[in-house]
């Protein structure tokens, strides 16, 4: 048998990067898996992953859609400021 050899701690990660906003990233570690692992090991090591990958989507999708809330509220406000009044639009 040969000898069981540590690889790396994986971990998975997503940076959501904007002009106008701080980076912002999101990560989770993984299990350690070794170059030896049984297949039972990896097939549990694969539903790790996925479970971590869907838990990565869902923040990354709870913090897109606050950003949406967050510029609609600020697109909003500065309407209001502007009620009546002639905007040039600076696009």
């Amino acid at each position: 048998m040969a000898p069981q050899r540590l690889l790396k701690m994986p971990s998975l990660s997503a940076t959501y990067t904007s002009p106008t906003s701080s980076a912002q990233t999101f990560s989770s570690e993984l299990p350690a898996i070794t170059s030896t692992t049984s297949t039972a090991d990896r097939v549990a090591y694969l539903a790790e992953l996925q479970t971590s990958l869907k838990t990565l989507q869902s923040d990354v999708n709870a913090f897109l859609t606050q950003k949406m809330v967050d510029d609609k509220a600020a697109d909003d406000a500065k309407a209001e400021e502007t009620y009546g009044e002639e905007v040039v639009d600076e696009d």
